[in-house]
């Protein structure tokens, strides 16, 4: 069989790939004035690695992306959600109480705008990398049932 016979497929996922993740800032960093935010930009994120993998294979997106990484990424996104928690309770708020972040008046909001910002990366990070490490895990797997027998 030729190599050459997803020619199409392949330009077309080149083109949409930056795209993707272009999208997935997008909504990232919109979440703030509108829908979206650290979860729909982690798997717009993930989504863009899983057609790689898909148009690429399973071991090129490993060799891009590799699953120790996105091990790491969903630890650390957890990091950071926590991290914002107890930067709070340090500074003698709530746990998550971003006026306590900065020690700002009732009135100001610049903590919370911060601390939102912040949150979110982590929420990116974490679903982006447990999404990721989730499918490397299912396509990782050798199928019990060979194509033959079906």
């Amino acid at each position: 069989m030729n190599s050459d016979h997803h020619v199409i497929l392949r330009v077309v996922s080149k083109m949409l790939l930056p795209i993707i993740v272009m999208f997935a800032f997008y909504t990232q960093f919109h979440g703030d004035f509108g829908p979206g935010g650290g979860f729909q930009a982690g798997v717009i994120i993930a989504v863009a690695v899983i057609l790689y993998a898909l148009v690429a294979g399973v071991p090129a997106a490993m060799r891009a992306v590799p699953p120790a990484f996105t091990r790491s990424l969903a630890a650390i996104g957890v990091m950071i959600y926590a991290g914002v928690g107890y930067w709070a309770l340090f500074k003698g708020g709530h746990f998550l109480e971003y006026q306590a972040l900065f020690n700002e008046p009732p009135g100001e909001h610049h903590g919370q705008h911060i601390g939102i910002m912040v949150i979110e990366i982590g929420v990116l990070c974490g679903v982006s990398g447990a999404m990721l490490t989730i499918f490397y895990a299912f396509a990782g797997r050798v199928a019990e049932i060979r194509d033959k027998d079906w």
